[in-house]
């Protein structure tokens, strides 16, 4: 039988600078789908964010999986197939402030 977990990493908060999600321990799963949903952007500006991956959750690489640069409001994701033991997202706003909902959900 396949498992199924799904986890708020952030809820309506607003963002507007760099910041990295808590890592998430998916090391049992066999494929990740990370969810930004927008709820409002304030000022003209975008949002970029790009998986990493670590053995250790202290240490991180780029995995090679990016959004596509957001800069309005909706729902956007991206589907991960290949990690470490732990995942994250690291995300770059510029120009704006973004309230956000992050959520991940990974089944094995």
């Amino acid at each position: 039988m396949k498992q199924f977990n799904a986890a708020h990493l952030e809820i309506k908060k607003s963002f507007s600078e760099y910041f990295e999600t808590h890592p998430y321990e998916v090391g049992w799963a066999d494929e990740v789908i990370f969810f930004i949903f927008v709820e409002q952007v304030v000022g003209e500006g975008t949002l970029d964010a790009r998986v990493e991956i670590s053995h250790d959750g202290i240490h991180w690489a780029y995995e090679g999986t990016s959004f596509e640069t957001i800069s309005e409001e909706g729902l956007y994701f991206v589907k991960v197939t290949h990690f470490g033991n732990y995942i994250r997202l690291a995300v770059d706003i510029e120009g704006a402030e973004f309230k956000l909902q992050v959520q991940i959900a990974s089944k094995g």
